[in-house]
């Protein structure tokens, strides 16, 4: 018989997928470059520039509400317009933002400018689940999606390191213009290499998908989008998980050096463990949900985020017995909030989603979680000056608990495009 673009064996990846798996890998991850890089270069702007903690707060907050609003419209777009014109949108735009932010001193229009690459930021995610949907079926999708969150996984950590040389070199403006050509030439790469779906013959969600979008407005698909009751549930799942993410990433530093009197190199030391628990929690919650659960992901995700849950309670205790234990418990938190995320915000999203809003789905999930996370961070930092951190670090635990308990009530659910969990058939004659 002829061979198919996907492999028959559900278990591993035919060549053309595997290409397109790395180059959705690479792509999507070298977005964090020009997401996360500002960081970096926050103590040389402060100090030639004199911007206090809190202004600076606040151009790194905009960031998170210009992404999720943009994810939520974008979604919508990216059901409509081509992947990669999107993709390459999202990524020469940023690197363009970049390099403008670099020559600003106005915090104002520091402000404006980071708040505009948060919303050309959020033109990554949805196309890539949308040609991750067209490419990979549910019993694949697990696995490969998976592998798509360790490269942002990676990419973020390496992010630090390449903007940590350029600021050393260059001075803090280096920290976006180094980035901003990597990013660049990331575009250049992915407009060669991707295909946006297999041969017409043998795609998955081609025909659904054109037929779906002929007479459907933008209007009509938010509609849709919006009247899926499950993915409602996994958005609330993702809001509460993404409050719990952050207060780790954005404030754990600061709580170490202050809880332990330690320096900021030592704390950052200890929490760089953090993204490479992630990596591990990415991968191999996806594998565990296609090769156990059949694809369903809800399981995985309610015992993560409770062991998450459990794991921040013991944390504001473990922490003080030591770097060993430390790196630890930060290493299996991180496996428990990456491996739930990249679940809830990317596989299970697109799973749920109805015929032609794969990309609408996700957009909207991770629209919720970015909410979640700037009302997080509000939260974390009001409980920390009022209560002190150990009622902000149960703040965190609740928050995991709340999202595993919301996302059990979707235990049962199987990926919305049940003809592809069917196994394949043997010839027989």
């Amino acid at each position: 018989m002829n061979t198919t673009s996907h492999s028959t064996d559900r278990r591993t990846f035919s060549p053309d997928q595997r290409m397109v798996l790395w180059v959705l890998w690479l792509t999507y991850g070298t977005f964090y470059f020009t997401r996360n890089n500002l960081s970096v270069a926050l103590p040389g702007i402060q100090e030639e520039l004199g911007y206090t903690k809190s202004q600076m707060g606040t151009v790194l907050m905009v960031l998170k509400l210009a992404y999720g609003a943009g994810q939520f419209i974008n979604g919508q777009l990216a059901e409509h317009w081509q992947p990669r014109k999107l993709l390459a949108l999202g990524l020469l735009a940023s690197a363009a933002l970049n390099v403008v932010f670099g020559w600003m001193t106005a915090l104002y229009f520091m402000t404006f400018v980071w708040a505009c690459n948060g919303y050309v930021q959020a033109l990554g995610w949805p196309p890539t689940m949308r040609v991750a949907a067209n490419w990979f079926p549910p019993l694949q999708r697990g696995r490969a999606i998976g592998i798509i969150g360790t490269g942002y996984q990676l990419c973020g950590a390496l992010t630090f390191v390449v903007a940590g040389w350029a600021a050393e070199r260059f001075g803090w403006r280096g920290a976006l213009w180094v980035p901003a050509l990597l990013v660049s030439l990331s575009a250049v790469h992915m407009l060669v290499f991707l295909k946006e779906k297999p041969a017409a013959e043998h795609a998955l969600e081609d025909i659904e998908h054109a037929a779906a979008m002929a007479n459907r407005s933008l209007r009509a698909n938010l509609l849709v989008t919006l009247g899926n009751p499950g993915l409602w549930l996994v958005a609330v799942a993702l809001c509460l998980l993404d409050a719990c993410r952050y207060g780790f990433t954005d404030w754990g530093v600061t709580h170490i050096k202050e809880v332990q009197n330690a320096s900021v190199s030592s704390a950052a030391f200890k929490y760089a463990v953090l993204p490479f628990g992630g990596i591990a929690g990415a991968f191999m919650s996806g594998w565990a949900t296609d090769r156990f659960f059949k694809g369903r992901r809800a399981p995985v995700i309610c015992v993560l985020m409770l062991a998450l849950g459990l794991l921040a309670l013991a944390y504001d205790t473990v922490i003080h017995w030591g770097m060993a234990p430390s790196v630890a418990i930060l290493f299996g938190i991180g496996f428990c909030i990456f491996g739930a995320q990249v679940l809830l915000v990317g596989t299970l999203p697109v799973d749920l989603a109805r015929h032609g809003t794969a990309a609408a789905a996700a957009g909207f999930v991770n629209f919720m979680g970015y909410m979640g996370a700037a009302a997080g961070d509000k939260l974390t930092g009001s409980f920390a000056e009022v209560h002190g951190w150990p009622a902000a670090v149960r703040f965190w635990a609740a928050c995991a608990f709340a999202g595993g308990l919301v996302i059990a009530f979707l235990w049962k659910a199987a990926p919305y495009h049940q003809a592809d969990l069917k196994p394949e058939p043997h010839n027989q004659k």
